[in-house]
């Protein structure tokens, strides 16, 4: 999961209009704490978004209560506790907040309450325990719609999951939490066809600034996948946020970006081309920034595919690696991005520690442009890159493998042994 902060006086236009278009969410949200009597307060204020997840058709987390605590060491049964509670638990399907074209702009409000004076370093997300409420968190396969899977919650965040941010409350101001749960890289599939939550939040800006654009929506007439239509915001390389764009009119938003800076628009879809858009500026909070129009929408090529797969072995093993493999691609003297990401799928063995992972990637030329204001902008064929792929493997405490490869001819095996 994701989270960012950021410092709002309730008296900002924005966030007026978001109380006014979640107030129904609001009800029967309560809160308790423990501030003493006569201490100077503010308010927090907690919503939840998501990035589009890979392979789902829904992926549900049931939430019950949100703790915030000034210290980051505090344990769940410590004193100083704040508590957002949800009456009742709401359950949330979250592919439901990846489109930020949505009337509600993708957010779903979990709730506010006062909050005494000062510096906060820990909050908690609590979920229902499908122990207590079957299916309360549970998956729903893109190829097998309608069928409920249970995701496993492991006992270690049934305490609730540890989220380690500062910030600061101040007499009189809101504090805006937003927090962004990546539903792709939160969910661990095991050998034995279970799905395991290992929850990656992060926090990001809650002002709503980024980048617009409007996609050819004959990418999604007769699409089988659809929900593989994706545009993401990169830097380096690194997915900073991705959407989903609105399969009516094609159009995207990437949404709450950090300002001051530039982006590469990466726009992918199953058995088509790349198209990117190089060193995209995001000027401030509150600036949206037009990649293209409706009357002028982008379009991706169809293209040729080929897989690369194998397994990923960590050592020290481990039964729960958390491992994922990228692919990137590299445009000469230009930008590097990642074209496709997911989860490798454990296999069940003894001992554990090997995953599997297969990644079906485009073999025609992707298209590069560079932003000019001037719309539209030219996306041009880049040869000398097609079907070559830098493959990487990665898992939390291990050192990251990286491959090159040439899907061009064909399919590909690329092993790798992931060590600390």
């Amino acid at each position: 999961m994701n989270f960012t902060v950021r410092s709002l006086t309730w008296r900002r236009p924005f966030t007026f209009l978001l109380g006014i278009l979640l107030a129904g969410l609001l009800a029967g949200c309560g809160s308790s704490g423990e501030g003493g009597v006569g201490a100077q307060f503010g308010t927090l204020s907690v919503s939840l978004t998501d990035a589009p997840a890979c392979g789902f058709e829904a992926v549900n987390v049931t939430v019950d209560k949100v703790r915030v605590h000034q210290s980051s060491s505090a344990n769940e049964n410590a004193a100083g506790w704040t508590t957002i509670a949800l009456d009742p638990p709401q359950k949330i399907n979250l592919l439901d907040l990846n489109d930020p074209t949505q009337p509600n702009f993708a957010l779903i409000h979990l709730g506010q309450t006062p909050l005494t004076v000062g510096h906060y370093t820990q909050l908690r997300l609590v979920l229902v325990s499908n122990k207590v409420t079957p299916l309360a968190n549970s998956v729903v396969l893109s190829s097998q719609p309608g069928t409920e899977i249970p995701l496993d919650t492991p006992s270690a965040i049934q305490s609730g999951i540890k989220l380690i941010h500062q910030f600061t409350v101040s007499a009189g101001q809101q504090v805006d939490l937003l927090l962004d749960f990546d539903a792709c890289q939160s969910i661990v599939r095991t050998g034995s066809g279970k799905y395991k939550l290992n929850p990656v939040i992060k926090i990001i800006p809650f002002a709503l600034n980024g980048i617009q654009g409007f996609l050819d929506p004959a990418l999604f007439v007769n699409h089988i996948n659809v929900k593989h239509v994706t545009v993401s915001a990169q830097q380096n390389g690194d997915i900073v946020r991705a959407t989903m764009p609105n399969t009516t009119t094609g159009q995207f938003f990437l949404a709450h970006l950090d300002a001051g800076t530039n982006y590469e628009v990466v726009i992918t879809a199953d058995e088509r081309a790349i198209g990117v858009i190089a060193a995209v500026p995001v000027p401030t909070s509150t600036s949206v920034t037009h990649v293209s129009v409706q009357g002028m929408p982008i379009t991706l090529v169809p293209s040729a595919v080929h897989t690369v797969s194998g397994t990923v072995t960590v050592t020290p093993a481990t039964d729960d690696p958390a491992v994922f493999v990228s692919a990137r691609q590299k445009f000469g003297a230009g930008p590097t991005v990642t074209v496709k990401t997911q989860p490798a799928s454990l296999i069940e063995a003894t001992p554990p520690g090997d995953s599997s992972y297969a990644l079906t990637l485009p073999i025609a030329p992707p298209s590069l442009g560079q932003y000019s204001a001037a719309l539209p902008i030219s996306l041009v064929p880049q040869g000398a890159v097609a079907g070559r792929y830098a493959v990487r493997g990665s898992a939390e405490g291990y050192l990251t493998q990286s491959f090159n490869t040439d899907l061009s001819g064909g399919d590909v095996v690329q092993d790798f042994g992931l060590v600390p």
